[in-house]
């Protein structure tokens, strides 16, 4: 070690190694380092202590000496959140120093799925990543960390229950948790066992004391079944675990059991009669629910030529579930309805949602019905509201309409062309082009939907997996949906009446600027600053159209968005392009729109039932709330269709898949097929050796020495290699790294396998995969 040429070391001799030791050092280990002896430790250990008095050099709690903002080898971590590709990345729970805290990126577990979630916090283990080399003239200095799972704490769970699968022994059993949040398997002693048979789906309780998981050399921790859920061969399992691991309440409490059971169909007393309206839904084939009705027909108004009269009829579920009435309170706990492949947790009991609310064919029904005039050029001139009385005249599929429409109608649909179908049609196209001329974000992203076999020995089981077709019967219905929207939103707005407007804000700058230097080498230009209308995104999606990179960059595009949400303060639909939007047209499943219903009842005076004073002042936590569940039942919903594709994928390990790439990550690629839409993991140990770069600007992973580059939207063939219902987790090997590793070859510039001068270190980060390294067996969990 030099020294300053009279045997000491200088302060900045100590700084720097203290700084490479990349964990805090002792006065002991830095004499041995600069071999300090007799006098000179008494002047190390003066020139120490007013280091520390500067500021030079921090002292931990076990006296040891690190640099300033330099991190303990284990430290208590809080997950600070999950960036566009998955990763999970933390912050020390403790942090004096000035400047931001450094970024911990959290290992995963074995098949890609962190142990953890935003807002839990654990104790981790560290080591710093080092920065890639050739980093040019890049400034930025901060430390980056990879962080490994010790133990998860014990409040970082707001629940104590666990779900999973009961493995039975002589002792009592263990429990496999079948969320891929919590990895360690748990004990059971036998008397805690509930009479759990193997193989049940059971959930657990762990006691409060200690944490989640397990501490390397400790035995699992203990817990206790208090409930047994069925068979794991049971198909219906497979919903109950996402149910369950979300916390969605599916039992009713009986009196508002009791108060849907009495509920009847008011009289016609008050309201307007639209029986005679040739109203009809149009909904999908497996619809339970018809809470929305829809008509038009050509304006006969001389001011309007060429118009349309629309009229939207909506369930009036505000006059069968009062506010802060049981129904009323069930509701809002629940905040909307759940759709699995073969389930329904409904908002409101069946009494309800499938009975007096539901807009079933040639029958009186309650409603909430709005009369809007538009212009040939789909503006909206005027609209009213009305409570009515409706009776649908027939309840259609998305599939018959747009038959009947190309001229092909069915027994249903013959007698309705003319006088329903056609004027729908022709509103429709003005209601279009107002969009189009709005420029609203229209992405084009597949979706893939389950079907389930209802009937025979192999019910409940996935029949089939497709892509669900988007007809112009859909859009349709959406542009009748939205208009109603935007005149419930303007008729509570010029009321004065306080509302839930559906909000979502415009891309922030940190997202929207990743964006651009994505997009940039492409050839496609976003303007600097703030984007402030969704027409440049509609731009750029236009010219896209039919390009190779067409998907990755419809996909990079939706990642820059904001999420949407319900609250008091209007800031507009970014993505609609509209200055204020309102959820009105689905009270049986959302209740954000019976909310709007009963603002509407208050400010028209259409009855005595309206939104009172106390619910118009909760507002903002009502909205907080069931935005908090409508992304609750989202992930659940994502959940089932991942454990219903993994159990459709099951018996096919060593399949060959095509697929392409969806996300790259720091720890591997994930995958999805185009086939089924089945979303896996290809680790980074499974790919050719080398020393990969993740380049976050590029989504690459970028290998140095043999330049291989595997970047986001590369199309791939993958074998499956792992396919975990309980958990919906897949696991997948490359057919040829080779073939297909660079998707956008001659498209794309060839990313640089170094940070380029003026691109921060952190965009990079190395990860090894060493050919001494052992390959893991495939299936076989790496501990984390």
């Amino acid at each position: 070690m030099t020294t300053d040429g009279n045997g000491f070391p200088t302060r900045e001799q100590i700084i720097d190694f203290v700084t490479r030791s990349n964990e805090p050092v002792t006065k002991r280990e830095i004499a041995r380092a600069f071999n300090i002896r007799g006098d000179d430790r008494r002047t190390l250990k003066a020139t120490l202590k007013e280091m520390e008095r500067d500021g030079s050099l921090d002292r931990t709690r076990g006296k040891a000496l690190s640099t300033p903002g330099q991190l303990p080898p284990v430290l208590v971590a809080l997950v600070e959140s999950i960036d566009a590709d998955g990763e999970l990345i933390a912050r020390p729970m403790t942090w004096n120093q000035e400047g931001p805290p450094p970024r911990i990126f959290l290992s995963p577990d074995g098949r890609g799925h962190a142990r953890l979630s935003k807002g839990d916090k654990a104790l981790i283990r560290i080591r710093e990543l080092e920065p890639p080399p050739e980093n040019g003239d890049s400034t930025d200095e901060t430390p980056l960390y990879e962080g490994s799972v010790i133990r998860i704490l014990a409040d970082s769970q707001a629940s104590r229950d666990v779900v999973g699968i009961f493995h039975a022994s002589r002792e009592g059993g263990r429990i496999s948790p079948a969320t891929r949040g919590r990895a360690d398997d748990l004990a059971v002693s036998e008397r805690d066992r509930l009479g759990a048979e193997d193989g049940d789906i059971v959930v657990a309780e762990i006691p409060t004391s200690g944490g989640m998981g397990r501490e390397p050399g400790r035995r699992p921790r203990q817990a206790i079944v208090r409930e047994r859920l069925g068979h794991r061969d049971d198909p219906a399992a497979i919903t109950e675990i996402a149910i369950r691991s979300a916390e969605i309440p599916t039992a009713f409490p009986d009196a508002a059991l009791r108060q849907a059971s009495d509920s009847a169909v008011p009289p016609l007393e008050g309201r307007t009669d639209l029986r005679t309206l040739p109203l009809v839904t149009i909904d999908g084939a497996d619809a339970r629910d018809f809470d929305d009705a829809v008509h038009a027909c050509p304006d006969d108004k001389p001011d309007n030529p060429d118009g349309w009269l629309i009229t939207v009829a909506i369930a009036d579920v505000a006059a069968y579930v009062p506010a802060g009435s049981p129904l009323d309170t069930e509701a809002f706990n629940r905040g909307n309805s759940c759709y699995f492949p073969n389930r329904v947790v409904p908002m409101l009991p069946e009494a309800l949602s499938n009975g007096v609310c539901s807009l079933v064919p040639g029958e009186d029904r309650a409603c909430i019905a709005v009369r809007m005039r538009i212009a040939s050029s789909g503006r909206l001139l005027d609209h009213r509201f009305m409570r009515g009385l409706m009776r649908s005249q027939a309840r259609l599929t998305y599939e018959q309409v747009q038959s009947a429409r190309n001229g092909l109608p069915d027994d249903t649909t013959s007698s309705l062309g003319e006088s329903v179908i056609d004027p729908l049609y022709g509103a429709f196209s003005a209601l279009a082009a107002a969009r189009d001329a709005r420029g609203t974000l229209d992405l084009d992203l597949p979706e893939h939907v389950v079907s389930i076999v209802e009937d025979g020995p192999a019910a409940g089981t996935v029949a089939g997996i497709g892509l669900r077709a988007r007809l112009d019967s859909h859009k349709l219905i959406e542009e009748f949906m939205i208009a109603a929207n935007v005149a419930a939103a303007e008729t509570l707005v010029g009321k004065r009446v306080p509302c839930l407007f559906r909000v979502h804000d415009s891309p922030d700058q940190t997202r929207l600027e990743a964006l651009r230097e994505f997009l940039q080498p492409l050839g496609y230009s976003l303007k600097a600053g703030p984007v402030e209308r969704p027409g440049a995104f509609a731009h750029i999606l236009s010219q896209a159209s039919g390009r190779p990179e067409a998907d990755v960059v419809n996909q990079m595009i939706l990642r820059s968005q904001a999420q949407a949400n319900y609250s008091p303060d209007n800031i507009g639909h970014f993505g609609l392009a509209l200055p204020q939007y309102a959820h009105f047209t689905s009270p049986i499943r959302r209740y954000a729109d019976l909310t709007v219903h009963r603002g509407l009842i208050r400010a028209l005076g259409l009855g005595p039932d309206g939104a009172p004073d106390a619910e118009l002042e909760r507002l903002e936590p009502i909205g907080e709330h069931i935005s908090l569940t409508e992304r609750r039942a989202a992930q659940a919903e994502r959940d089932a269709v991942d454990r219903f594709v993994a159990a459709y994928l099951g018996d096919r390990v060593g399949t060959e898949f095509a697929g392409r790439i969806s996300g790259v990550t720091r720890f591997g690629l994930f995958v999805s097929l185009q086939d089924t839409g089945a979303d896996g993991l290809v680790p980074i140990s499974t790919l050719p050796d080398d020393y990969y770069d993740h380049d976050e600007h590029a989504h690459a992973l970028i290998g140095r020495r043999w330049g291989l580059i595997f970047r986001l939207g590369a199309s791939v063939k993958v074998k499956l290699v792992e396919a975990d219902p309980m958990t919906g987790s897949t696991l997948f090997s490359l057919m040829d790294a080779k073939e297909g590793a660079d998707p956008f070859e001659g498209v794309l510039p060839t990313p640089s396998r170094h940070a380029p001068a003026g691109r921060r270190a952190a965009t990079k980060r190395p990860i090894k995969r060493s050919a001494s390294r052992t390959k893991r067996q495939p299936g076989k969990r790496r501990k984390p």
